[in-house]
């Protein structure tokens, strides 16, 4: 069997202990893979610096190596995306996974199969809920408004509740699960690669809608590419 080699690009540090996992439990025994972060190699005064935090602008959140989180501001992201991309591309990666659910706009593969999961999560899961109603589990509250515009193509205008995966404790990751419940949500589902079995298992304890993780849908359509 001809042997692939795929890259994963986080928007945090690579390897991310939490995500990569997941995907590799998921991805064939042919493939192997290639994790980078755009925040490899800096420390907290470079990512302060090359990815500032701007009053109203929109800010995404990842994670480090260490286990801490970070919120960077979107703009910059964007642009480091695309340039790690790139080097994934020349360093022989035929696919390039975007380990982030964030809306990204004009990147390309530079020659690999780009895979950005703002663009095949939210098709694919509008699609499973139909007209039921959808819960958004998000980071942060500032994630909000952007992703009513994300999730415009549902049949039902989605609820949100706050938990970040990085930061949040059980307790308020289970009140947010059952802040969505008492919106009326019929299934949650988790809108960053961040969330994890752990997370799934909380809220599984104390509200009985399902609950969908991201990043295990996404490694288990790659597999099915694969």
């Amino acid at each position: 069997m001809i042997r692939r080699k795929i890259g994963t690009l986080t928007i945090g540090q690579a390897p991310r202990s939490d995500i990569t996992p997941i995907l590799e439990k998921a991805l064939p025994a042919h493939v192997t893979c290639l994790h980078a972060g755009i925040l490899d190699g800096l420390d907290d005064d470079a990512i302060a610096g090359r990815f500032p935090v701007e009053p109203g602008a929109a800010v995404l959140t990842s994670r480090l190596l260490d286990g801490r989180a970070v919120v960077m501001g979107k703009t910059a992201v964007g642009a480091a995306v695309q340039l790690k991309i790139s080097e994934l591309a020349a360093a022989g990666c035929e696919m390039v996974v975007l380990l982030c659910t964030g809306e990204f706009h004009g990147l390309h593969g530079d020659g690999a199969w780009l895979i950005e999961p703002d663009r095949l999560l939210p098709p694919t899961l509008n699609a499973l809920v139909g007209d039921r109603q959808a819960g958004i589990l998000v980071p942060l509250a500032s994630q909000i408004a952007s992703e009513l515009e994300k999730w415009r193509g549902a049949a039902r205008t989605p609820v949100f509740a706050v938990a970040s995966p990085y930061t949040a404790s059980e307790d308020e990751l289970a009140a947010a699960a059952r802040q969505l419940a008492d919106q009326g949500a019929d299934i949650i589902l988790t809108d960053c690669m961040g969330y994890t079995a752990w997370h799934q298992a909380i809220c599984a304890r104390h509200v009985s809608q399902p609950v969908v993780l991201s990043n295990q849908l996404l490694a288990d359509l790659l597999r099915n590419i694969l």
